[in-house]
């Protein structure tokens, strides 16, 4: 892993978003097409903003899959994470070749998994945009998360922390209107892309940050997992790496 330390957010969603699509153009380039995956939350907004704005990416050959979306949450839900990429990302840039969202509202949690499962596996990633949580979840994968299992979505309960940090960050009204339930990409799904773009803003993350980078990589704090992958680059601001030991601005 490489860690780049900035000194604000834009910086930072400048510099991921110019490392995504190298790695977007560089896969176009090998064979014709881009297999990616996109996260949603306050922590990509400035890296989306300017990741569509990129030049030279033939966005016409990109394949987009997302991390993860609220069992029984409608689409015009204000914190689908559908409605956020739609709005943020698909309607910014010229047609995509295919999306694949997270449909956990239209057919059983399981035959969704199941439907997933089949579509990203004949489309290997080349690159996965994330970020992690308050709790150090990677996707809605929560402490204690599965690192074992190989089915690529799953079901997933979410823990408290989770359900307060998505109140936090204005996305529902109170805690009784964020759902308990999800379908989130797996661990060793997200491990199994070919780069990962992590970028981490704001202080409210740094406890989270800390934990991952200097902690042991363990499935209580997941986004410690990422330490063990050859070619994933965190980003953060100062604020994230405050408390880090080596917090380093580059």
């Amino acid at each position: 892993m490489r860690t780049l330390i900035f000194r604000t957010k834009l910086a930072m969603g400048a510099a991921a978003a110019g490392h995504a699509a190298s790695l977007i153009r560089e896969a176009i380039a090998r064979r014709g097409q881009a297999n990616v995956i996109l996260a949603t939350g306050a922590s990509q907004f400035e890296m989306l903003s300017a990741l569509v704005a990129a030049p030279d990416v033939e966005w016409s050959r990109v394949v987009m899959f997302h991390l993860d979306e609220y069992i029984g949450l409608p689409a015009s839900h204000p914190a689908s994470f559908r409605k956020y990429l739609t709005e943020r990302f698909v309607n910014m840039v010229p047609a995509l070749k295919a999306v694949h969202f997270v449909e956990a509202d239209l057919r059983p949690p399981a035959d969704e998994c199941r439907r997933l499962g089949k579509l990203i596996a004949a489309h290997p990633i080349d690159a996965a945009m994330v970020g992690i949580g308050e709790n150090g979840h990677l996707a809605f994968n929560d402490p204690p998360a599965d690192f074992d299992t190989e089915e690529p979505y799953i079901v997933v309960k979410l823990d408290a922390a989770c359900r307060r940090q998505q109140l936090g960050e204005g996305w529902f009204k109170t805690i009784d209107d964020v759902p308990t339930q999800a379908i989130s990409m797996s661990i060793r799904q997200i491990m199994k892309s070919a780069n990962i773009v992590c970028t981490v803003p704001d202080a409210r993350k740094a406890q989270a940050v800390q934990a991952a980078l200097e902690g042991p990589i363990t499935n209580m704090c997941p986004a410690s997992i990422l330490r063990e992958h050859p070619r994933c680059r965190m980003l953060l601001d100062e604020p994230a790496a405050a408390l880090l030991e080596d917090g380093k601005t580059r």
